[in-house]
C-alpha cells in the first residue's frame, strides 16, 4: 500500500499538507523562526504520530477485550539532538489509564502488542531512538 501526501507552500513558512483521510493539516515555523505558529512544527507532528499510531492499537484491543476504562492518554517527552539535523535520540511514552475497575494485567497486555507487534510507527522510531514505554493505573 502506498499513502500519497502532496504539502502545498502557501507562502512565508507554513505549508499545508494532504492527508489520506481527507483532512489536510497545517505546517508553520514559529516565531523563532520566522514563522507565524499557525500550524503543526515537523518534528512534534512525528511524536504526534507516534503516539496515534499506538493509542489506534490499543483503543482497539480495550474494544476487542471488552475492557472497562474510563479514559486514557498519552504522554511523550523527546530528546533532540545539538546538531543538525536534529533529531529524537531518547523517546519516553507513558500510557496513562483511568478507571474503578482497570485490568492492569490486560491493559499491559495491550500496550505490549502495540508496542511490540502493531505500531509500525513505534519500528520507524525504534530505528534512530532509544524508546522507553511506562505504563500507569490510576483510579
Amino acid at each position: 500500500m502506498t499513502n500519497h501526501i502532496t504539502t502545498t507552500w502557501l507562502g512565508n513558512m507554513k505549508f499545508e499538507s494532504t492527508n489520506p483521510s481527507g483532512h489536510n493539516l497545517f505546517i508553520d515555523a514559529g516565531p523563532e523562526n520566522d514563522g507565524n505558529g499557525e500550524g503543526y512544527r515537523p518534528k512534534a507532528l512525528m511524536l504526534s504520530g507516534l503516539a496515534g499510531c499506538s493509542g489506534l492499537d490499543v483503543a482497539a484491543l480495550i474494544k476487542k477485550m471488552k475492557l472497562d476504562v474510563a479514559d486514557f492518554k498519552i504522554e511523550i517527552e523527546a530528546n533532540l539532538t545539538e546538531e543538525h539535523p536534529k533529531y529524537y535520540d531518547k523517546v519516553a511514552m507513558n500510557f496513562h489509564f483511568f478507571g474503578d475497575n482497570l485490568d492492569e494485567k490486560k491493559l499491559q497486555r495491550a500496550v505490549d502488542l502495540s508496542v511490540e507487534k502493531y505500531c509500525g510507527v513505534m519500528e520507524m522510531f525504534r530505528q534512530f531512538a532509544d524508546v522507553k514505554v511506562n505504563t500507569f493505573f490510576n483510579k
